[in-house]
């Protein structure tokens, strides 16, 4: 039956706030209780994992499904490969998914949970090692796996009990624990987690180099150091980058001039028509190379509070040049 809808005055924010708590408190206080049991078994469970030459499949139904498809996630991005099989699914021509290579990481809070139980007997026939998530160190599912990893929670947050709260929390956590612990014996890198997140934000940050979001060639804006600032102005509105570097005559960076310098060069008695860059230009101004990353030019910009750089190679000879309009566009920043 539909619950009835309640009037708003009925509710205190204050009641709806200390409901919140309670839910953290109770969640907090069974993570503390489940990562105090962690030994052997969960050793024992990373083991199989790293020795295994196949994946990792995880399996489970209704709510610990949901929960083993996220693990098989979290494996997979770093560095265990991994997939999730719905064990009804199983039961109807999915087994074929899983290989005599694969270990199974089956989850039931209660142990008992027939579409998984079900599969048992093709699993240890096929000689897949199994790894079980439940909270019944006794029940069919744990008597049965190689490893058991224990997720017995006292308290559900849910007052009524019924509704899987705190359970979900730590059988999550676990999966967190064995995807990081298996992460660092593998020696797993931000490299190669953006590797697999190439479309996601980290991905871009951690792979871009200089080289992929600067200006380069014609596109670099560049006057010599005996130019005049009008000269300057010129490429700089060619180039529209809002700056220019300065090159000596050996092609080396002599200096940079931007907007800002533009900006200060107008409050003093200068006559823009006749003097010379290298009168007003900033000497030894920032630059980075282009084998960098352009989440360290993103950096510089904030800690040194600049909208530009130029990208300078082993000579300090200009190569590129970009802005924070650059970095915007390549979502570094």
């Amino acid at each position: 039956m539909a619950a009835s809808p309640l009037s708003l005055n009925a509710v205190r924010d204050a009641d709806l706030i200390a409901s919140g708590h309670r839910v953290f408190e109770i969640e907090q206080a069974e993570l503390d209780r489940v990562g105090n049991r962690l030994g052997a078994e969960f050793a024992a469970a990373c083991r199989l994992i790293l020795g295994a030459r196949g994946r990792v499949v995880a399996t489970g139904m209704g709510k610990s499904g949901h929960i083993a498809r996220k693990i098989a996630a979290t494996l997979a991005s770093t560095g265990t490969p991994a997939f999730y099989v719905h064990p009804g699914e199983a039961g109807h021509g999915d087994l074929g998914m899983i290989t005599e290579d694969d270990v199974v990481l089956a989850l039931s809070y209660s142990g008992e949970s027939d579409e998984v139980l079900m599969l048992l007997p093709v699993l240890k026939r096929q000689g897949n090692p199994l790894i079980s998530m439940t909270g019944k160190p006794q029940s069919s599912l744990a008597r049965a796996a190689d490893v058991h990893l224990d997720v017995n929670v006292a308290n559900e947050a849910c007052p009524l009990a019924l509704a899987p709260t705190s359970s979900t929390t730590a059988s999550l956590a676990m999966g967190d624990a064995l995807a990081v612990a298996l992460l660092d014996a593998r020696g797993f890198t931000a490299d190669d987690f953006a590797r697999s997140h190439p479309a996601g934000s980290l991905g871009r940050r951690l792979l871009l180099h200089i080289t992929d979001v600067m200006h380069s060639g014609e596109d670099l804006p560049s006057v010599r150091e005996d130019a005049s600032l009008s000269e300057a102005l010129l490429e700089m509105s060619r180039k529209r980058l809002g700056m220019t570097a300065i090159v000596d005559a050996q092609g080396r960076l002599a200096g940079l001039f931007t907007d800002g310098d533009l900006r200060r060069a107008l409050d003093t008695d200068l006559d823009v028509r006749t003097v010379g860059i290298a009168q007003v230009m900033t000497r030894n101004p920032r630059t980075i190379g282009a084998d960098q990353l352009a989440v360290e030019a993103a950096r510089l910009l904030e800690t040194h509070q600049i909208n530009g750089l130029i990208v300078v190679d082993a000579g300090n000879r200009p190569v590129g040049a970009l802005n924070i309009h650059d970095l915007l566009r390549a979502k570094v920043v």
